[in-house]
């Protein structure tokens, strides 16, 4: 039972960090709808529409950040998290991607280990595959980072995770924060892979232990330390305080688009999911992109989905524009880093603040 209808899109291309090798196989991707709606019972936003069917996390999906400078920072404040709830505990991260925060995470000293369909590497302290009670591994911690979002129910997940943990242990969990999407009209940040959305309260009801919470990365993540043993049931739930997305929500595209000046090339910086949506959003729109640039080496020679965008090295990009060329900068965290790699002669457009 729901509370009515948020949001709605059609025709979305499921994948945002999916990289396809030729373009016509990227404007051939597979699209789903999204109807964001809120739960009736457990006050929680998700996409009615979902089919997980649509989806399947394998060795092509790239979502590696840890390239940049700045996001390495942020993960320097996740680690810091890290060390002081979980120093001296052996720890599992469920939805490691690549494993490139397990090996931080063991650089540090940490008895860290991780479970992914998508990793592509010999790790021994890695298993190549979705997390179930059968893989038989746990841990007296586990870490979640940009992985309950994509989950079709995550309640019944984190119950299975609990359980398959012995019923116990700590959790770090870290996922987009719907009120700052909501507030900065982020509409870059709703899309298909994503079937939930979450505030800060939600965790203060999902779970009656929080040991530690708050944002990251200029509010547009959340994070919440809790203890596993104190997970809820679901119709246990306090009441959620009801949720509205503004009908603006996608004005600040238009204004993106409206800054771009005359002729020359339009590129996209940043081909993960902002790259993806702002790309789908400007073509429904009528305006023509060229390529885009990603410092990610996994993503450069690989296509957006939807689009078919080329995505690039930053190094092969920038050789290709002109002076005045347009730059949409995906995310303003990194617009002193880019503009610094493109210098003074493009013209730059944050699309997340414009």
């Amino acid at each position: 039972m729901n509370r009515g209808e948020l949001l709605r899109m059609s025709g979305l291309p499921v994948y945002q960090n999916k990289m396809y090798p030729s373009a016509q196989a990227a404007l051939a991707c597979p699209r789903g709808d999204l109807v964001l709606v809120q739960d009736a019972i457990t006050g929680l936003i998700h996409n009615r529409a979902f089919d997980p069917t649509l989806l399947d996390y394998d060795q092509s999906y790239q979502n590696e950040q840890g390239h940049s400078a700045v996001f390495k920072a942020h993960l320097d404040d996740v680690l810091a998290l890290i060390d002081r709830h979980f120093a001296g505990a052996t720890i599992l991260e469920v939805g490691c991607g690549k494993g490139a925060f397990v090996e931080l995470m063991r650089a540090r000293g940490h008895a860290a280990t991780g479970i992914d369909p998508a990793f592509e590497g010999e790790a021994r302290h890695i298993v190549r595959a979705r997390f179930s009670p059968d893989a038989g591994i746990s841990a007296q911690a586990v870490v979640m980072r940009h992985t309950l979002e994509h989950i079709a129910d995550p309640l019944a997940f984190l119950d299975l995770v609990r359980t398959s943990n012995g019923d116990g242990g700590l959790i770090y969990i870290e996922v987009p924060c719907l009120d700052w999407i909501i507030a900065h009209r982020a509409w870059f940040d709703i899309f298909y892979e994503h079937v939930n959305y979450f505030r800060l309260d939600d965790f203060h009801r999902i779970f009656d232990k929080v040991l530690d919470c708050g944002r990251f990365f200029g509010g547009q993540y959340l994070y919440v330390v809790a203890d596993m043993a104190s997970l809820r049931p679901a119709a246990a739930l306090a009441a959620a305080a009801p949720i509205s997305i503004a009908a603006d929500l996608f004005c600040d595209i238009d204004s993106s688009l409206a800054r771009a000046r005359g002729g020359g090339r339009r590129i996209v910086w940043g081909a993960a999911a902002k790259g993806m949506m702002f790309a789908h959003h400007a073509a429904q729109r009528g305006l023509a992109l060229d390529f885009a640039i990603d410092i990610n080496p996994a993503k450069q020679s690989g296509y957006l989905a939807g689009t078919g965008l080329a995505v690039l090295a930053p190094e092969q990009g920038l050789s290709r524009l002109a002076d005045g060329d347009q730059v949409f900068v995906m995310n303003s965290n990194y617009l002193g880093e880019i503009t610094r790699a493109g210098g003074e002669r493009l013209h730059y457009i944050s699309v997340d603040s414009p």
